[in-house]
């Protein structure tokens, strides 16, 4: 399901694996703000994607957010929230770089497996519809 001007799931997905490697290109090279935003996009995009495949809302932070809740439940997997909450995290990070380094390389991970995670049941899903 799609709107005008909406992403397919093929290319939701895959601009959330483009994200995550220039997050980690964006910190190695010292820019926090942007590895930060592109963190935290990388995370939307797999959340778009998946909201896409069950005809869900996703057009607001809110719509998001709830559809990361209802993949929760879905999956009875509370890492998809965590993983969610801490791309958020770097989200703010992006308009008010408040993360100390040591917050950033904790937390970085948990966004790194939210994605693969969600790209994993993401392609899971295809597969069984």
């Amino acid at each position: 399901m799609t709107t005008a001007g909406a992403k397919t799931v093929a290319e939701c997905t895959a601009q959330a694996m483009a994200f995550l490697a220039q997050s980690d290109a964006e910190f190695a090279a010292g820019d926090r703000r942007q590895g930060s935003e592109k963190l935290y996009g990388a995370a939307t995009q797999a959340v778009f994607a998946a909201a896409q495949q069950r005809g869900w809302r996703y057009r607001s932070h809110r719509e998001t957010k709830n559809a990361v809740i209802r993949l929760e439940a879905e999956y009875n997997d509370p890492s998809l929230l965590s993983g969610f909450l801490a791309a958020e995290k770097f989200h703010r990070n992006f308009f008010h770089d408040e993360m100390t380094d040591y917050e950033i390389v904790n937390e970085q991970p948990a966004v790194h497996d939210f994605v693969n995670h969600m790209v994993a049941l993401i392609t899971e899903y295809a597969r069984n519809a």
